[in-house]
Formats: C-alpha cells, sequence, structure tokens
C-alpha cells in the first residue's frame, strides 16, 4: 500500500476537511518542505515482542500480523528467527499468510542467521551489525575493517537468494561519521535496498537527527529509514525530523512498545504525518481499533494519557471545555476522534458544569427538568471529590433518582451520622434527626454498620417502623461503583402501610441512611395530607 499524500489543495484546507485542527504556524515553518511518500515498517512482533513482560503465542503474532495488513503498514518485521524454533515456525506462518505487506526476518550479518530467515519464507531479509566504538570494543571486539567485510558479505549472501534487504549500522547515531558513510557506501556497493539508521539507545536530539540524515544522504542513493528508541522521550519527534531531512521510512512499534523505553509509537508518528505534511501511510481511521487490540493480546495497558489512542485523548470534564467542544471541536481538540477510529467522550467529575451535565444527559436521552441540574451537578462533584468518577450508567441513576424525588419537602433531616465498627466492635450508630426543627440523638447497635445505622434511624423518628425490604446493587461491576439501595419501611400501628426509599451513593452504610431517611419523609408527607389515615 502507498503513503497517500493530498496534491493540489493547500495543507490548511486539507487539515480542515480532515477534522484537523493544528496551529498555523506549522504551515508557515513547513511552507515548501514536502516529504513525499513514507513507508511504514512496523516492528512490534520483534521488538515490540521484546519489551518487558510481553510474550506472544503464535495465534497471537498471526492476529497481530493480519491486523497490521489490514492497516495498511508495508512491511511487517515478524521476528528474530534465528532465536528458536519456535520463533521460525510463527515466521513461517505469519508469511504464509499471504498478507499484502513484506514479511520480514531479522538477521545479524552472518551466513547461518540468514539462513534461518530464508527458511521461513520471508521476502525480505532484514541485517544488523554494530559499528559505534563502544559496541566494537566491548560487545563484538573487531576492528572497523572487519565489521564492514562482514556486512557486506552479508548483503550480498542475501541478495543471492533473492529477497529484498535493508541494513542496519547498529547504534548508528554514536557511531564516527565518516566510518558510518564509509558503510553506507559498502553496503550500497553489496547491493543493500534500504538503509537503517538506528537510534539504538535513544541519545540523539531532533537537531542532531536532521544534520546526521542531511550527511548521510550526500552519499546514500538508496531510501533511508530510521529505528528511534524513546529512552529520551524523543523516539517520534527524531522520527518526524528524520523523514523531513529525506529518510523515505520509518520503524515503529503499536503503542510504543519495545526495549526499555520503547520505540516510536505507530499511531503518533502516522498521525504527525498527516497532520503536518498531509501524508497518509496507513488506514488511519484502524489505528484504534488495532491498538486497543494489540494492547489486549499483549497483556501491555495503553495508558490513559497516550497521545492519539489513549482513554482520555478525546474525554473533556471540565465544563469549560465540554462548552467549546460541543460548539466545535478545534476548540479543544487538535482533531476529530473518528479520524483514528476513536471517539469522544464527555466525562463526568470535580470539574463539570451544568453544560456538562446538560450535553451528558441529551447524549443519553434523559429528560430532566432543569431545576434538577444544579443538584446533579453538585452530587457529582462532590463524589469526584472523594475520587469517584462518574460514569453513564452510574449518571443515568443518579438522575434518574434526582428526579424522582422531585421538590417533596423534606420534614425530617439527617443533621449528624457516625458509625463505628472493625473487629471485635460491637458496630454502633449514632444518629442525629431533626424533624419540624426538634432535634432527636440516638444511639442503637446491630450485627453491621447498616443494620445499626437503620435501627438507629427508626428508633429516632418511630419506633413502630419496621424494616420490610432492603435491597443493595452496584450499579456497575466495578469495586468503586455507585451503590443503589432501596428500603421497604411499613408502619407496624394501625394502618401497616409501605414507605419506599431509594438512595444512590459511594459509601453503601451512608446510602443506607440516606434511603431510610428518604422513606421516612414519604410516611411524614403522606400523613400530611392525610393519606394514611
Amino acid at each position: 500500500m502507498k503513503a497517500r499524500q493530498v496534491g493540489s489543495e493547500s495543507a490548511r484546507e486539507a487539515a480542515d476537511r480532515r477534522s484537523i485542527y493544528t496551529s498555523h504556524f506549522n504551515e508557515q515553518a513547513l511552507k515548501g518542505r514536502k516529504v513525499g511518500e513514507v513507508s511504514i515498517f512496523d516492528t512490534t512482533l520483534r521488538d515490540g515482542e521484546q519489551t518487558p513482560g510481553v510474550a506472544l503465542s503464535m495465534q497471537e503474532k498471526l492476529r497481530i500480523a493480519e491486523l497490521l495488513d489490514e492497516l495498511g503498514v508495508h512491511v511487517v518485521e515478524a521476528g528474530f528467527p534465528a532465536t528458536s524454533e519456535g520463533e521460525r515456525e510463527a515466521i513461517k506462518a505469519i508469511a504464509a499468510l499471504g498478507l499484502d505487506t513484506e514479511v520480514c526476518g531479522l538477521a545479524r550479518s552472518n551466513t547461518a542467521d540468514i539462513d534461518a530467515a530464508l527458511s521461513c519464507g520471508v521476502d525480505y531479509v532484514h541485517t544488523f551489525i554494530a559499528t559505534s566504538d563502544i559496541h566494537l570494543e566491548h560487545k563484538l571486539k573487531m576492528t572497523r575493517e572487519q565489521v564492514m567485510e562482514r556486512a557486506v558479505a552479508a548483503i550480498e549472501y542475501a541478495k543471492d537468494h533473492g529477497v529484498r534487504v535493508e541494513f542496519s549500522c547498529e547504534d548508528a547515531t554514536r557511531t564516527d561519521i565518516s566510518f558510518l558513510k564509509e558503510m553506507h557506501i559498502a553496503v550500497q556497493d553489496a547491493g543493500v535496498d534500504v538503509i537503517n539508521v538506528p537510534d539504538t539507545v535513544g541519545v540523539i536530539s531532533p537537531e542532531a537527527m536532521e544534520m546526521l540524515i542531511g550527511e548521510l544522504l550526500t552519499v546514500t542513493k538508496v531510501p533511508i529509514s530510521v529505528h528511534c528508541h524513546d529512552d529520551l522521550g524523543l523516539a517520534v519527534a527524531n522520527t518526524i525530523t528524520a523523514i523531513r531531512a529525506g529518510a523515505k521510512q520509518a520503524h515503529v512499534c503499536v503503542n510504543g512498545l519495545g526495549e526499555r523505553a520503547g520505540n516510536a509509537a505507530l499511531e503518533e508518528v502516522a498521525m504527525d504525518l498527516l497532520a503536518f505534511y498531509g501524508v497518509e501511510p496507513l488506514v488511519m481511521s484502524k489505528i484504534g481499533g488495532t491498538c486497543k487490540a494489540v494492547s489486549r493480546i499483549t497483556g501491555y495497558p495503553i495508558p490513559n494519557n497516550k497521545a492519539i489512542v489513549g482513554n482520555n485523548a478525546f474525554a473533556h470534564e471540565s465544563g469549560i471545555h465540554v462548552h467549546g467542544v460541543m460548539g466545535h471541536a478545534s476548540t479543544y481538540e487538535a482533531f476529530g476522534p473518528e479520524l483514528v477510529g476513536m471517539s469522544r467522550a464527555i466525562v463526568m467529575g470535580k470539574h463539570s458544569g451544568a453544560h456538562s451535565v446538560r450535553d451528558k444527559l441529551k447524549e443519553l436521552r434523559l429528560d430532566i427538568s432543569e431545576e434538577h441540574i444544579p443538584e446533579i451537578v453538585s452530587r457529582i462533584k462532590e463524589l469526584a471529590e472523594s475520587g469517584k468518577q462518574v460514569d453513564d450508567a452510574e449518571l443515568t441513576a443518579l438522575a434518574d433518582h434526582i428526579a424522582s424525588r422531585g421538590d417533596r419537602e423534606q420534614r425530617v433531616k439527617l443533621k449528624e451520622f457516625a458509625v463505628f465498627t472493625g473487629k471485635g466492635i460491637t458496630p454502633t450508630a449514632t444518629v442525629t434527626i431533626e424533624i419540624d426543627g426538634e432535634s432527636n440523638t440516638v444511639s442503637q447497635v446491630g450485627v453491621g454498620p447498616v443494620d445499626a445505622s437503620l435501627r438507629a434511624l427508626r428508633a429516632a423518628v418511630d419506633e413502630n417502623l419496621v424494616l420490610e425490604e432492603y435491597r443493595l446493587s452496584a450499579i456497575t461491576g466495578g469495586s468503586d461503583s455507585l451503590a443503589e439501595v432501596t428500603v421497604l419501611l411499613r408502619d407496624s400501628n394501625g394502618t401497616g402501610r409501605l414507605y419506599v426509599g431509594k438512595g444512590i451513593g459511594s459509601d453503601i452504610v451512608q446510602t443506607s441512611v440516606d434511603a431510610t431517611v428518604e422513606a421516612i419523609n414519604r410516611q411524614y408527607s403522606m400523613i400530611e395530607k392525610g393519606v394514611s389515615e
């Protein structure tokens, strides 16, 4: 699949059409600087699997390879065949899938590794050898001449077997520039198809990367690729800088997986290329789904604040931000979430305002009277202060509860409440209830904190009230889910009438008390209306 670049329209016009809202200074700074086609070389199955804690089965590797193919990556580095028989079997299986993407195997610069790759049926071999003095002295124990000789021999051997060959000078960004140029010339003469420039330890700056690629292009006639690590947080920046300087291929990993701090993230590189240069190297709408699938398969979670695909990437809580985004996405988003297969989320929390709540209720198709909005906002903020984020199901229950309660006068008010419990301690609750301005404080014990609390409430208000039924449920499945409590009180003195109360909150005991107080208020309301007589 070829990279797609916007044609006659300006970068600004193209960006607006695609719901991309980047700074106008980008267009001024990048005017006239086109990058042409860019190939995406994905190494999730090789470098990505070297992420500590990630180990993929054959079926998992096959599934990721299929996802990458659907995404439109140009090369999939399926693994390092020389490492094990299991690795070779997995690479063979990927090569046999008949993918549109080229399937590549990694090999050191020796015939045994190359034979292992060839035996897997790959059509692309990526061979490498270290070239920095650090590696020559401390790892390889070889001279520059020996390294060059081995690299050339390996490339010639692989080319003789009819495969496409990419070569890397490992630790290129710490290699002497004169020797690095000599290596590039030598491997070109050997017939290499692509030369990769790895920032193996993630130690180069974007400015230095631009200078390095520019220097190498004075002697390099085949396409240059870059492989950047994120040890200093610059993998994506260095990748984009290298491409701007003339590199034609980017090594990436889904979700930024890889050794140590990881590799340049596929999703970030792809989005940056589209946003700043109008180059669309992948099927952008499949990015979100692919990243989430790879996260599930590898067991490596995507950080909530991860750019492009994190749960918070398009989540808005602040009332000011929500109001702006609902007016036009450009106010607080760099691009529309649908562009990368993601969706926008309006989050209910301590910074939510009336606009946010009103819009969210509308989205949930809840017809809530305007008079109830302030109380709903207040309850959300109250819950958020305790660290609770209210999800859609919980907001629905909370809003329904407040709306259904209406404006009933609260004759019975809970002024104070405390419960003491623990191992070796008899659960004891103390409540202070105010009824029509008069206070009454009562303490009771029970078999648990809820039982003690409800006993204290009934004793403070009316000894004839009997707890007929108590129901507790979590609105969602999380351990921090809001609890929904329903109590049914019966007047055991004469009428036998039932009074229902409901409470919703994060604390089970407090919510049970709130539900009981509501049921008691229903009793007083009915007495006042003469219903219970």
